[in-house]
């Protein structure tokens, strides 16, 4: 008879058993690492051969590292235990496992025994075309992920795939010192971080280190950067009511009475850029600064009928 469930369960969303998922058991203990007489066998270098025990206990999910090499990080934070919520994010090696309810599993728990976890887990890995740490934004958030890789200090490219374009995210030992969009490397890489930050739809894939040399690398902090550019989309949000969409043309305003002595250094720029160009993506994507920073001089020249839309 199938034991009774703790009402959270365990999904991957990332790594090589993507797509695996099964219900926690109260009064049961999974042992997670490499060695194939555990419970939940992980067949992977970064992984140590008993790196960590989920345990429910009391009505309580706690997670616990057993000394593992690489570590075991929640929520991007490196532990040694710590009680786990829904929504808990566990990193272990290349596998991202998300807490979830047992309402969004797909797998019954009233049926399910704690023997079933290691051929789950096995079919999965046969079925997967790929050992690359790969998922979705969608289900794990690009500040999520920047913030895990850089507790776990992990190299590499992170490469999106989406709708608005193809992002690649250079990381060392954690650090994120470029980023690009579409390979256009005029945009700048904190402009094209801030842009990725935005993206709530499209697959990753962490790809190994790239040889690549970059004039200019970005020297804060990952967490730095991951704050600076969320708090430009917070002053963007701000912005939108007034910001024309990007694929609105721009024109100097005829005749032009505002006076061009009035306007600074980089005012004077954007309205150049709209001269010579026009549309918003275009201004944006040829400033020297952050979207923001493009887009609140925009909003002054617009309301000071500098520039109309066309």
């Amino acid at each position: 008879m199938a034991e009774q469930a703790s009402g959270l369960a365990l999904r991957f969303i990332s790594g090589k058993y993507q797509g695996g998922e099964f219900p926690l058991l109260a009064n049961k203990e999974l042992v997670v690492g490499r060695s194939g007489d555990l419970d939940m066998v992980l067949m992977e270098d970064m992984v140590s051969r008993k790196h960590a025990k989920i345990s429910t206990t009391g009505g309580q999910v706690s997670i616990q590292d057993l000394g593992s090499t690489n570590g075991t990080f929640v929520n991007g934070e490196k532990i040694k235990k710590h009680r786990l919520k829904e929504g808990d994010r566990i990193l272990i090696g290349t596998s991202i496992i998300k807490v979830i309810s047992q309402s969004e599993s797909s797998v019954d728990a009233s049926t399910f025994d704690i023997a079933q976890v290691k051929s789950i887990l096995q079919d999965v890995a046969q079925q997967q075309q790929s050992a690359t740490m790969q998922g979705t934004i969608r289900e794990v958030p690009l500040p999520d992920l920047l913030q895990l890789f850089g507790t776990s200090k992990k190299s590499g490219v992170l490469q999106i795939n989406g709708p608005l374009g193809v992002g690649k995210v250079f990381l060392r030992n954690g650090k994120l010192y470029y980023a690009v969009i579409d390979d256009n490397h005029d945009l700048g890489p904190m402009k094209s971080v801030c842009r990725m930050l935005t993206w709530t739809d499209g697959d990753f894939e962490m790809l190994p280190p790239s040889d690549e040399e970059f004039l200019l690398e970005l020297e804060d902090s990952t967490e730095a950067i991951i704050m600076e550019g969320l708090r430009q989309l917070d002053e963007m949000s701000r912005l939108k009511t007034d910001m024309p969409g990007a694929d609105q043309m721009l024109t100097m305003a005829q005749p032009l009475n505002a006076p061009l002595s009035e306007l600074t250094k980089e005012q004077l720029d954007i309205l150049q850029l709209v001269y010579n160009h026009g549309q918003v993506q275009e201004v944006l994507n040829r400033a020297p600064g952050t979207d923001y920073e493009t887009s609140t001089h925009l909003v002054y020249l617009l309301q000071h009928d500098y520039v109309r839309a066309a």
